[in-house]
């Protein structure tokens, strides 16, 4: 699977974000202009010590993204789409896109895309999730529907053992 961040502006989300991809074997897709700073503390800090093995790339922009990607499969994520993502047959080369978190992503790709256009629900009267919510949300429903695949299912305890 692969995250896609359309110009994200608080390097705590990313940092989370990059930390759910190194626990999930998803490869991350960073699209400037960034809020910040790679180098920073603060994305450091809430990666914590999985940053140094999260597959990242950056691009210029969004033109670039799509050209070094030729034939993405993409999924829109945005409080405004017409489907639900639960709605989506997701598979495992897929991109989910997410936008920034002032403002999403822009309308015109979204309607260039609305096939591909996917929400969260949620009450009317809420603006949208956390960013780095919204990615893990939908990031795991796309993993469940491939059953988990190369992920460990069981866990262990470290003093006692399950019954």
């Amino acid at each position: 699977m692969n995250i896609v961040l359309l110009e994200p502006e608080i390097p705590a989300n990313t940092g989370n974000i990059g930390r759910t991809c190194v626990a999930t074997g998803t490869r991350l897709h960073l699209i400037e202009p960034l809020g910040f700073r790679l180098s920073e503390k603060e994305i450091k800090r809430a990666g914590m010590d999985y940053w140094q093995d999260l597959d990242v790339n950056v691009y210029l922009n969004y033109e670039d993204f799509l050209e070094k990607n030729p034939g993405a499969k993409i999924y829109y994520a945005s409080t405004k789409a017409p489907q639900i993502y639960t709605q989506v047959r997701y598979e495992k080369d897929d991109y989910l896109m997410f936008g920034k978190e002032s403002a999403g992503i822009p309308e015109e790709i979204l309607l260039k895309n609305q096939e591909a256009a996917i929400r969260i629900p949620m009450k009317e009267d809420i603006r949208s999730l956390n960013l780095s919510n919204s990615a893990a949300i939908v990031l795991y429903e796309a993993l469940r529907q491939q059953e988990f695949a190369q992920m460990q299912l069981e866990g262990a305890l470290t003093k006692y053992q399950w019954r």
